[in-house]
């Protein structure tokens, strides 16, 4: 019997979970065995799991499941070396040069489980089956307009939280921007036709944001793009791979420039891809910009975890998408699973042979 576990997110201010109640009780009704956690945080309610029938563990306590449970989560483990015994579904963050998956990835190694990538989950094409994309866009490029608002009085974007839905932080927005006496700043979103750059893009436009739309077409040259610095605001939506242009360089930040806030969805600042390297750090919800250069400002928006400002929406949507590719973890050894966990393999066999340190 397939032994899903649903764990308890462990990361500050992340909410969201991966599977909803009636996609649960889908899983059971084919014979899967399903435990879930309880969370002091987790966004959807745990009485419709229970009602479903998932039997119920206390919080944080998947270390001790069974060998054969496959823990599901989704943002990354308490980093305390630990070595990893099960097979983890979870978005590790360790294929693409990351310093911290190195670690993690010898966890798996000291521990012998498996990591299925939820980054890494995709088709026969080699599309993500499912994505927390629009979401992120959505929520980053509200907080990069939270930024710019901040610079408008003077200020540093502070901190930022959970919103109830979209429309309460629509809402919200819509007060912030009131009280600013300017005018209505521009922005440009890089990799607009994608599921990330249109939720970025639908959030500005409903804040009545005029929004320059480029993606592979218009970076094709490979830079430099001096119009970027001609907009307010610029959201990247781009993932950092080989071959990914410099968007923003470092010069930039002494250049002249219209550019204030930049809203690096995509967050990966510790990648040797990094398209934005003006900074170096992801930001957090406590201190969401990070001011890179004084005067004129230029603030940086990398939060990691941004579909989690709206926790809710975001969940059923994503859930919504894995839930078929859940329904086949009884078979591992072909399709969605079986490259997933050819990725991990080839991934940990660079480790063993050193390619990666």
């Amino acid at each position: 019997m397939t032994h899903l576990w649903i764990r308890a997110e462990q990361r500050e201010n992340e909410d969201r979970v991966g599977i909803t109640a009636e996609g649960a009780k889908q899983l059971l009704d084919k014979g899967f065995r399903v435990t879930i956690e309880e969370s002091s945080v987790r966004a959807l309610p745990l009485q419709p799991y229970i009602d479903a029938g998932c039997e119920i563990a206390p919080e944080n306590s998947w270390p001790d499941a069974p060998q054969d449970a496959i823990i599901f989560g989704l943002k990354e483990l308490p980093e305390d070396g630990s070595p990893l015994r099960h097979r983890h579904i979870m978005f590790g963050h360790a294929y693409k040069g990351q310093h911290s998956g190195v670690a993690l990835l010898k966890r798996f190694k000291a521990g012998g489980g498996t990591l299925y990538d939820l980054e890494y989950l995709v088709d026969e094409t080699g599309r993500r089956v499912a994505a927390f994309g629009y979401w992120a866009g959505y929520a980053g490029a509200a907080i990069t307009l939270k930024c710019w608002a901040a610079q408008q009085r003077g200020s540093i974007c502070g901190p930022v939280g959970v919103y109830k839905d979209k429309d309460a932080l629509q809402a919200d927005l819509a007060a912030e921007l009131g009280s600013v006496a300017s005018e209505t700043p521009t922005a440009i979103v890089i990799g607009a036709l994608g599921r990330v750059g249109s939720g970025a893009s639908d959030l500005l436009t409903a804040m009545g944001i005029a929004v320059t739309k480029w993606d592979m077409a218009e970076t094709a040259s490979g830079g430099p793009f001096p119009e970027i610095l001609q907009h307010d605001l610029f959201i990247n939506c781009i993932l950092a791979l080989p071959g990914t242009p410099v968007f923003v360089p470092e010069l930039a930040k002494i250049s002249p420039r219209k550019l204030t806030a930049i809203g690096d969805v995509a967050c990966d600042p510790d990648s040797d891809y990094n398209p934005i390297p003006v900074y170096d750090r992801a930001t957090t919800w406590g201190a969401p910009a990070l001011r890179v250069q004084d005067v004129p400002p230029l603030d940086v928006m990398a939060i990691d975890n941004l579909p989690s400002l709206l926790p809710a929406e975001s969940s059923v949507d994503y859930a919504t998408q894995l839930l078929p590719t859940l329904a086949t973890l009884d078979n591992l050894q072909t399709g969605v699973w079986a490259r997933a966990k050819a990725e991990f393999d080839t991934h940990t066999e660079n480790l063993n042979n050193g390619d990666i340190a």
